[in-house]
């Protein structure tokens, strides 16, 4: 349709103009001595117009030549630029498929390109790192300095590499640096957090580990898990004394205390320092809150001395417990072991012939014929206890 009004028009005017043309009778006379031109008014018209447009052709003919250099340079700029950001999504293409080696030289045609060489240096360092090329991926890392805008990027970028790499101690310097510009985000701490249990420091994780529990970003198994780890290995230092043991103790969290895991770590460590009452008050603590045999185990090694009000206190907590847990091998162990120790032969020889009855672990059986050979041993009860004995060693290479 707008064709047709085109071609409407175009015919309109061409009428028109041949309509003004025919009834047009002015001519126009050139004089340049001794010559003379005698034109009509419509020639003239025509061949002014020819002339503008002879003119008009010549300037755009010369103003194309005078840009041509410029054209040129863009059209190079612009293919440039369309290659680099080619080579830059062929680099991260082949990044996440795996073909590292291929990753790398497009991350170094993407290089060619000012504005593609920050992104291009990430890659190609997180390429050159998965095929172990661990200098060419600090060169990488080196090109990358030169942005100042990729500054968070690339201490991300290499503070999980260096902890992929087993680096920790590199990693946490570079943690440091990060911590300095003021970004703190939740996958600079899960790296951190990495980064410091790979390290062994340990009270960091926790600190960390805290941060992380605050924002729901660690798993709640994982964080269980890890602070396990962590309580684990600062009361196993053999090198603290007692006085260092209750100091570290008191900085963990009271939720994290009743743990059954970390109870009993606590607990042995008071056990081997001697410390069988504070041992037990905090086996007593976690037992309130959630039943564990491994607690009940160390509360047996917690015992008071002989005759003390205390280990009457224990005695007396057991048989509420075994009220409470009938059939518990692992508890009335522990009760005829603390009987034993207060010399209550008829009440001991009961519970650790019933822990002989409802034993499962073989653990459990060699430790009550122990225990009952001393106690047979200690009625002069020579036959028995060699009996008991024998049984103990017997369970002992099962």
């Amino acid at each position: 349709m707008r064709i047709f009004l085109w071609l409407i028009a175009l015919f309109a005017a061409a009428i028109g103009l041949a309509v003004t043309a025919r009834f047009n009778a002015g001519n126009v006379v050139l004089f340049y001595p001794p010559y003379r031109i005698d034109l009509s008014l419509n020639l003239f018209l025509v061949l002014l117009l020819l002339l503008f447009l002879l003119c008009y052709g010549i300037a755009n003919a010369i103003r194309a030549t005078q840009q041509m250099p410029m054209r040129v340079a863009e059209y190079r700029r612009s293919r440039r630029e369309r290659e680099g950001n080619r080579a830059l999504r062929d680099a991260l293409k082949t990044l996440f498929e795996g073909r590292f080696g291929q990753a790398e030289k497009a991350a170094a045609r993407a290089a060619e390109l000012p504005e593609n060489a920050g992104l291009a240096a990430l890659i190609g360092a997180r390429a050159a790192h998965h095929m172990s090329q661990f200098e060419r991926r600090d060169g990488w890392l080196t090109k990358a300095q030169g942005e100042p805008t990729l500054k968070i990027a690339r201490l991300m970028t290499a503070i999980e590499l260096l902890v992929d790499q087993n680096r920790p101690d590199a990693a946490l310097d570079i943690v440091s640096e990060l911590n300095a510009t003021g970004s703190r985000h939740i996958q600079a701490l899960r790296l951190a957090l990495r980064a410091n249990q790979r390290s062994e420091n340990w009270p960091e994780v926790l600190r960390i580990l805290r941060l992380l529990d605050k924002n729901d970003a660690v798993h709640p198994a994982l964080s269980r898990r890890l602070r396990e780890l962590a309580y684990d290995a600062l009361l196993s230092d053999s090198a603290s004394d007692a006085d260092a043991l209750r100091r570290t103790w008191s900085r963990v969290p009271p939720s994290d205390r009743v743990v059954p895991k970390v109870a009993v770590r606590a607990a042995e460590a008071f056990n081997a320092r001697g410390l069988y009452e504070e041992a037990a008050a905090i086996v007593e603590k976690a037992l309130a809150i959630e039943w564990d045999e491994r607690l009940v185990c160390v509360y047996r090694h917690a015992a008071a001395p002989e005759g003390s009000p205390t280990l009457l206190n224990q005695i007396e907590r057991c048989e509420q417990w075994s009220r409470q847990h009938p059939g518990d091998a692992e508890l009335q162990l522990t009760l005829g072991s603390l009987c034993l120790k207060q010399k209550l032969w008829g009440r001991a020889q009961r519970c650790l012939e019933d822990a002989l009855i409802n034993a499962m672990q073989p653990q459990v059986v060699r430790e009550a014929h122990l225990k009952l050979a001393q106690l047979h041993e200690a009625l002069n009860h020579p036959e028995q206890a060699a009996k008991h004995y024998r049984q103990s060693a017997l369970a002992m290479l099962l």
